[in-house]
């Protein structure tokens, strides 16, 4: 007798085959069969008129620290997400010393959730997260930004001996499990590195076979100039090379979607397996800090702070910023004061409004000087996309579904609650931009091969039994830039590695993720 038949659904392989009219058999932790008439179970779910995927994968994560949060949070699985690959962006919550965790507990600002940043080794932090019990798998790259505050400080320049600690920090996370590497070059101190230093930590993912993604100096004016050095270190490094939240951000840059993608096409016909990862909205959420040129933020946060104060040094950065002419002048050029809404704040009168509105008739660059000088790691949500751009993106068979998801409490972006669901419900059933078996493909197997994630994003005999059972007609999400917490549609049951975890819509309480670690995916 099996332990689960998910019945008469309309399952997909995830591998982009058309579905086909079956029964799913589940024992213990794998799908044992897919079939005809696969006879009874100790558990059977009539799926009939749904569809049946394997578990949806999110390759860009920031739920790093999600799991040591008191309560489980099933804000991934609603949507029918089974596994997050998290320490995107260059932030990881390890390898930290004591030096270096107190300036993390700084900048890393919400990424913690309200969890106490700990030092340790990489090992350290992924047995804490298995030890508090995630709530979905958990796969983790580890963060450059991290590893350079380690090795480095603050400083702009590498000290001697720093980049050989942090090829040996990378080394070490990668024994512990590690999945790849991940920069994230618009951030601090991130944003002070060369290509060369990229290079050498990639060289160490090569050694291990692991997986380099970015994160990318700009995404706008100086998109091509960002592409061509991620393409570099891969070819140099001889890695795969994931390309974080594809887009043509700002309007000078609205149409480069199509020079994003075929540089893209070209690496890989020279044989650079690169590819990328896009949210279906057309703004971003980040730091509020990122409007600001990386000069500004040098030498830590307490200096960043007293420039922002200082009304001379503000006027200068006024001017650097306004200039918008390469991917060290932030944000401020791409977007508008009205297209800028403030998400996290200390000020709790300021949060959930534009800057503009905020501002209310005084100087908007003042205004976000106050605004960060008083708050340094507040967030924002920002309108930086066109619609053509992210459909153009889309459509591409060599990109995939990733959320760049926020924490899930207070105010963030929608697509912390609701991005997988948006993206079926908006692009695929009302808009077509990609059938059915091709968008499952884009959430499933196409991020499982990229990451070496074995057994997951597929759906047969011998696959982990992560699945997603949801109602093609009416997923969705209904969240917004002012109320984003909206509970999605349509997703009806969700398993976890052979356990309902989602039954009928509603979260069972249960924490069943799993830490997966490199080594024994």
């Amino acid at each position: 007798m099996n332990d689960l038949l998910i019945r008469n659904g309309l399952v997909h392989d995830g591998l982009g085959n058309e579905a086909v009219v079956a029964d799913v058999a589940v024992a213990g932790d794998r799908v044992v069969a897919v079939g005809a008439d696969l006879g009874e179970a100790r558990r059977v779910i009539d799926a009939s008129g749904r569809l049946v995927a394997p578990g949806f994968i999110d390759p860009h994560a920031h739920s790093d620290m999600v799991p040591l949060m008191w309560e489980p949070q099933p804000f991934k699985l609603l949507q029918g997400v089974t596994t997050e690959i998290v320490g995107n962006c260059g932030y990881s919550f390890a390898p930290l010393t004591e030096e270096s965790v107190e300036e993390a507990r700084v900048s890393f600002g919400d990424l913690a959730a309200g969890a106490t940043i700990e030092a340790g080794s990489f090992a350290d932090y992924l047995a804490r997260v298995e030890a508090a019990g995630p709530t979905n798998h958990v796969a983790a790259l580890v963060g450059h930004n991290t590893l350079r505050l380690t090795a480095n400080g603050v400083r702009t320049a590498l000290s001697d001996g720093a980049l050989e600690e942090m090829c040996r920090l990378t080394d070490e996370a990668f024994a512990a499990g590690a999945v790849g590497l991940s920069t994230g070059l618009i951030y601090i101190p991130g944003t002070y590195s060369d290509r060369d230093e990229i290079v050498a930590l990639g060289t160490v993912a090569h050694r291990w076979r692991r997986i380099y993604t970015t994160h990318m100096r700009d995404e706008g004016l100086a998109l091509e100039a960002a592409l061509d050095e991620a393409i570099d270190v891969g070819r140099r490094a001889g890695i795969r090379v994931q390309i974080s939240h594809c887009k043509a951000a700002g309007t000078p840059s609205h149409g480069k979607s199509r020079v994003l993608l075929d540089k893209l096409r070209a690496a890989r016909l020279e044989g650079i397996d690169v590819r990328g990862d896009q949210y279906p909205y057309l703004a971003g959420g980040t730091f509020l800090n990122a409007l600001f040129p990386a000069e500004a933020r040098e030498g830590g946060i307490a200096a960043f702070q007293s420039r922002l104060r200082d009304r001379d040094e503000a006027e200068r950065l006024r001017k650097r910023a306004e200039e918008g002419t390469d991917e060290t002048s932030g944000l401020w050029a791409q977007a508008t004061p009205e297209g800028v809404i403030v998400i996290r704040h200390h000020n709790e009168s300021a949060t959930g409004r534009t800057l503009a509105a905020i501002a209310a008739g005084r100087d908007a660059w003042e205004v976000a000087c106050e605004l960060v000088a008083d708050d340094p790691t507040s967030m924002m949500v920002i309108t930086l996309m066109d619609e053509d751009d992210v459909r153009t993106i889309m459509a591409d068979p060599l990109i995939s579904i990733g959320s760049d998801n926020g924490m899930p409490v207070g105010l963030d972006h929608p697509r912390t609650w609701g991005c997988f669901p948006r993206f079926l419900g908006r692009y695929v059933r009302e808009l077509g931009v990609v059938s059915w078996p091709e968008a499952i493909r884009k959430m499933t197997s196409s991020t499982a091969t990229q990451f070496g994630l074995g057994g997951r994003g597929w759906l047969g005999r011998g696959a982990v039994a992560d699945i997603c059972v949801f109602d093609p007609e009416t997923v969705g999400h209904d969240g917004t830039y002012e109320r984003p917490d909206v509970k999605p549609t349509g997703v009806d049951c969700v398993v976890l590695a052979g356990e309902v975890v989602v039954d009928a819509g509603e979260f069972t309480g249960e924490r069943r993720g799993r830490v997966l670690r490199a080594a024994s995916l």
